[in-house]
This record gives C-alpha cells, sequence and structure tokens, in this order.
C-alpha cells in the first residue's frame, strides 16, 4: 500500500514539474493538493463546484514574491488550462496571512484533487470576478471582516447586513463576529427568501463564550412562523414555531464553551436536519416555513420575552444556500476550513517553483521589498531616528572615501619616496641645502613625474623639515667643517617631531565621525524603537483592540529603526579599524624614517673636531702665487 502511494505522489509531481507555464509574466508556482481521502477530508461522493478555504502563511507561501492584496493570483485546474475564480478574505503582505476561496470545479471523492497557483505579476490577464467564487445556490456568504462597517455579502446577491457588528480578529478563519447584546440584521431581500418546504443549507461556524439557557444563534421569524437556531447550555438545538405549534429538536450532547465547532443546518424532503462538526446531530420532521422576513443572528428582537437570551459568543463565515448541501459537502466544509492536523492534510500547498524568465523578482528584491512594506507604517518619531541615522551615514562614509583616497595616495608616494632615500642616504651631503629644487629633486636624482608623486607622503615632508632646518644650521658654515652639535640635532629630531604630530592630526583628522556612528547610531535607532513602541501600546490601550494585527505593524516598523542604527554602526565599526591600522602603519614608517634620518644625519655632519669621510677638506695653496 505505501508503495502505491509513493508512486502516485511521484507521478502526480512529475504530471506537474512536466506542465507548461501558464503564463511567462507569472514568476511563481506551486501546487495546491485537495485531499479527500480517508485520512483526510473523507467525503464518499464527489463535490462540484465547492467553494473550498485555501489558508497562505509563511511556512507554505512566499509573500515577498506576491502583490499588495493578493490581486496577482490566479488558481488553475491541474492542466494549467481553466483559470478559476477565488474571493480573497484576507490578504496581508504584512504579517503574512491570507485567506482564500476558491471554487473548484471537481473534488474526486477518495482521491486527491490537484489545483495550481500562480502569483508574481503585475498583468492582469487571466482576472476572474470574486463573486464567481460562489456557485448559483449560494444566496449569502458573510466572513465578517469589516470592522467599523456593515458586513459585505461576498456573492452576487448583495444581502450586506443592516447594521455593523463587533468584528473579533480570534475567528477561525481570519475575523469573526462577536455577539453580545444586539443582534446583527440582515435585511429582507427576495434571493433570502423561503417557500414551504423548499430545500435550504445554512451553515457558520460558533464558539459560546460561556454556556446559556435558549441562545439565539439564528432567528428569521414572522406573526404566525419562526425558525431558530438555539444553543441551550451548550446544545444546538432547532426550534420551528408555525400556526399549528412549536416544536424542538432532540438535544444531543453538549458542546464545550471557549470552543470552535461547525454548525449546519439542511432542509430536505419536508424535514429539518442539523448537523455538527460535519456529522448528523439532530433531525426534525417539519418541512422549512414559508418566511420572507430579516434575518438575525445572535438574538431576536425581544428576546427576553420569548423566554430566549442574546447569545454570548462569535460567529464566523456564514452560508446560506438555497438547496440542501449533502453530508460529504459539509463533512468537507467542516473539516477543511478547521484548525486541526486534518484540516491541514485535507488541502495543502507544494514547494514553490520559480519560473527561468527575465521577469522573475530574485530573492534579495524580494527581501528589499518587505522593508518597504513595513516602512509604510513607520510613525513620524521613528523617521526622525532614521533621518538622523541617514546624515549620519553619509558623513561617514564621505570621509571614510575621502581618508581611503588619503591613505592610497600616501601609500604610493611613500613607495617611491623610499626608493629615493635609499640612494640618498649613501651621501646625504649630495644635497645642496642652499638650493631648494635640489632639495626637492633628492640631489637631482628624481625626475619631475616622481617629484609630483612623492610631495604626497608624509616622510616627504619630514625629510623637507629635516633638510630645511640642516640648511638653517650650516648656512654660515660654507664649507660644511663645522658640522652639527648636539644641540643642533636635538633641536632638529624637535622639529622632525613636531612634524610627526602635524602629519598625525592629518592622517587622524575626521575619524571622530565614524566613532559617533560607531558609538551614537545603535542609540539612536535604540531611541526611535523605544518610542515607536511606546506609542504602538498607547494606540492599543486607547482603542481597546489587543491581537496582533493591531500589535504586528508598529513594533516591526519600530524595530526597523534600530535597524537603520545597526546599518550605521556596524559598517562604520569594520572601516574605521581597516583604516585606522593602516594609519598606525604609516605613523610607524614614520618613526622609523626619523631615528634612520636622525642617525644619518649624525653620521655625516658629525661636530667640529671630529672628521668625517665625506666632509670636504681644506681649500688647496697655490705656492707658486705664494
Amino acid at each position: 500500500m505505501t508503495t502505491r502511494i509513493l508512486t502516485a505522489l511521484l507521478l502526480l509531481t512529475g504530471s506537474l514539474s512536466a506542465a507548461e507555464w501558464w503564463n511567462p509574466a507569472w514568476t511563481q508556482r506551486q501546487t495546491v493538493t485537495i485531499d479527500a481521502g480517508p485520512d483526510a477530508g473523507n467525503i464518499s461522493e464527489n463535490l462540484s463546484d465547492a467553494t473550498v478555504l485555501v489558508r497562505l502563511h509563511d511556512g507554505n507561501f512566499n509573500f515577498a514574491a506576491a502583490a499588495q492584496g493578493g490581486g496577482d493570483l490566479r488558481f488553475l485546474t491541474a492542466d494549467g488550462k481553466t483559470v478559476l475564480p477565488y474571493s480573497i478574505e484576507r490578504f496581508d503582505n504584512l504579517i503574512n496571512e491570507a485567506f482564500v476561496w476558491v471554487k473548484v470545479p471537481v473534488i474526486k471523492a477518495g482521491e486527491k484533487t490537484t489545483l495550481q497557483l500562480y502569483y508574481g505579476s503585475s498583468d492582469g490577464s487571466g482576472a476572474t470576478t470574486a463573486t464567481e467564487a460562489f456557485d448559483d445556490a449560494t444566496t449569502l456568504f458573510l466572513h465578517f471582516g469589516q470592522s467599523g462597517a456593515n458586513f459585505q455579502d461576498a456573492t452576487q446577491n448583495a444581502n450586506h447586513s443592516e447594521n455593523p457588528g463587533t468584528t473579533s480578529d480570534g475567528g477561525i478563519i481570519g475575523s469573526g463576529l462577536r455577539l453580545l447584546d444586539t443582534p446583527l440584521v440582515i435585511p429582507a431581500s427576495e434571493s433570502l427568501a423561503w417557500n414551504a418546504g423548499q430545500e435550504l443549507t445554512l451553515s457558520t461556524w460558533i464558539r459560546p463564550a460561556v454556556l446559556q439557557d435558549n441562545a439565539v444563534i439564528f432567528s428569521k421569524s414572522s406573526e404566525t412562523s419562526s425558525l431558530r437556531i438555539l444553543l441551550n447550555q451548550g446544545i444546538p438545538l432547532i426550534r420551528i414555531t408555525t400556526p399549528e405549534g412549536t416544536q424542538t429538536s432532540t438535544p444531543g450532547a453538549p458542546i464545550a464553551a471557549a470552543t470552535w465547532s461547525h454548525l449546519a443546518l439542511v432542509a430536505a424532503d419536508g424535514s429539518l436536519q442539523l448537523l455538527l462538526n460535519g456529522e448528523s446531530y439532530a433531525t426534525l420532521a417539519v418541512p422549512l416555513p414559508a418566511l420572507s422576513a430579516p434575518t438575525l443572528l445572535g438574538g431576536t428582537v425581544a428576546a427576553s420575552s420569548d423566554g430566549l437570551s442574546f447569545f454570548n459568543g462569535e460567529l464566523d463565515s456564514l452560508t446560506i444556500s438555497n438547496t440542501a448541501r449533502s453530508a460529504s459537502w459539509l463533512r468537507f466544509a467542516a473539516i477543511s476550513q478547521g484548525a486541526t492536523d486534518t484540516a491541514q492534510r485535507s488541502l495543502f500547498l507544494g514547494e514553490n517553483q520559480a519560473a527561468n524568465s527575465a521577469n522573475g523578482h530574485s530573492k534579495i528584491l524580494e527581501h528589499v521589498m518587505l522593508f518597504g512594506d513595513i516602512a509604510r507604517n513607520m510613525m513620524f518619531d521613528g523617521w526622525i531616528a532614521i533621518g538622523v541615522c541617514f546624515i549620519m551615514i553619509v558623513v561617514g562614509w564621505t570621509v571614510a572615501v575621502r581618508k581611503l583616497l588619503y591613505l592610497n595616495s600616501i601609500q604610493k608616494g611613500t613607495e617611491e619616496f623610499l626608493l629615493l632615500w635609499k640612494r640618498l642616504s649613501s651621501d646625504l651631503t649630495a644635497i645642496d641645502h642652499a638650493d631648494n629644487d635640489s632639495v626637492r629633486s633628492f640631489g637631482g636624482i628624481a625626475d619631475p613625474a616622481k617629484i609630483a608623486s612623492v610631495e604626497q607622503s608624509p616622510l616627504y615632508q619630514i625629510y623637507h623639515i629635516g633638510s630645511e632646518e640642516i640648511h638653517h644650521r650650516l648656512d654660515r658654515d660654507k664649507d660644511r667643517t663645522k658640522g652639527l652639535s648636539g644641540r643642533s640635532i636635538q633641536a632638529i629630531r624637535a622639529a622632525l617631531d613636531a612634524g610627526l604630530v602635524r602629519a598625525n592630526h592629518k592622517l587622524t583628522d575626521g575619524l571622530v565621525y565614524l566613532t559617533i556612528s560607531i558609538a551614537g547610531g545603535p542609540y539612536v535607532g535604540l531611541l526611535g524603537t523605544v518610542v515607536g513602541v511606546m506609542i504602538t501600546f498607547a494606540i492599543i490601550a486607547k482603542s481597546g483592540e489587543v491581537d496582533v494585527n493591531s500589535i504586528a505593524p508598529g513594533i516591526a516598523s519600530a524595530l526597523l529603526a534600530t535597524v537603520a542604527g545597526l546599518v550605521v554602526a556596524i559598517p562604520a565599526l569594520f572601516i574605521y579599524s581597516y583604516l585606522n591600522g593602516r594609519i598606525k602603519n604609516t605613523i610607524a614608517e614614520i618613526k622609523v624614517f626619523i631615528d634612520e634620518f636622525v642617525a644619518k644625519m649624525a653620521e655625516f655632519y658629525p661636530p667640529a673636531g671630529e672628521s668625517s669621510p665625506y666632509a670636504p677638506g681644506p681649500p688647496a695653496h697655490n705656492d707658486q702665487a705664494a
């Protein structure tokens, strides 16, 4: 049996991989598998034009590649030829969560049905109308996703609610309807009018907050007739009132408070059947009464006068159809729309496939686009912190680039200087210190092109300082016989050390901006994050809504300020360490050169009374002239 299953999966995967790409404008594709087998959806008959729920989340879908709001979604049959209509209940690119209702032509009993999901395009081809996601028998579908406004019917019948209700983000499918002491009214319409004895299916998810006596979940009544679905201490009941009297279905096992249950009412063949979580629960041998009154959810106009109470709890995904849905239809809805492991097995998505086309988005671009979504929720305080971080980046990088170019130029000049100095240091007296051009050209051994490069080196500047100091002290000793005294050498070293300090200042000038970026960037970002989080919690406290959807956008945008601070500090830290290392090496080279220059100077210009092999002898006398 296991071998057969693996073989079937391999064949299924192979057929999809071999399938041609539907439209090259779309860059992403995934399979959607609907499993109606006994370990998943568990249906015994084929379902036609069933609207199924597709849950998308971080674990099975690449939200970064999809358009805002999911407008680029396209569902196709397994052969990739027929585009299927769908209706989006929620599509949130920020928290990566979506609920999409797709109309599937056929779900085969006990088998796997495969669809293709395409996304990642701005092309509008293949678009369908959201109302087409429901068959003609569906007269009402409310998913209660409109906060603070009248709830909108997703079908073409436009049976919108008459009054706004209270939404709850803790619904089993996105948002739900929170009921307490006011019913939600759906006005009477031609599509919601019932004929006596007609077929009907009503299904919804219920979650009682507490167990009550005769709490009204659904009510439709006139002066002489009514149909109500009640929850009496957790026991679902059908109560029919006609001119002949009132009848109530037989009680069954109660449901627990604070848990979601799927409840369905089916009218067919002159009787009413109640199904709980897809299984038959109770039957009442009474045909559906003729009613054209408004529909009320959660109570009646005068609930207490009839011994009834307002339903204290939540509803989600109310569907009314003017046909009798089969037991398999309702069982599959109860299983696949739930939040159990079986629901995950009944419908799941395959691995993402990317198109090999020039229109494909790179993973890096998709990741960057996600930061754009987060930035849309950024508050003014956060933008101030990011603005300061941006200024620090501009200043820091400007200093870093200029310093890097400067270090490269002096490194090249230093290499040229050391080659010239190696030749000059063998006879320092070759320089005519009274001639600046001779000093500049290292006694005539350097050509003008090299001189321009060498002059960028701080070693040359130190060399020039030493040459000038020697010139000042030998200016009166034309024959260079007096040399340099110990005090003169100390004075010259002091001048060279002063040149070293000035070179050090020039080398390190501007690095303070990098240290400010390293130390201050994270604190500026943290300040923006703290203020953003504080404001987010203040808004939540003021509105009274505590849920992921209200907290996540504010927190995510606040954390973006910290990210900006770290983006300032981390590169600045690396750049500062690199530049500081090169500056230290340059300073060390200058110190070594100063020691070598002083040593050579002492060797070639000894004080009076000491002989130097490089000093010229006394002038020759002409005896004949004498």
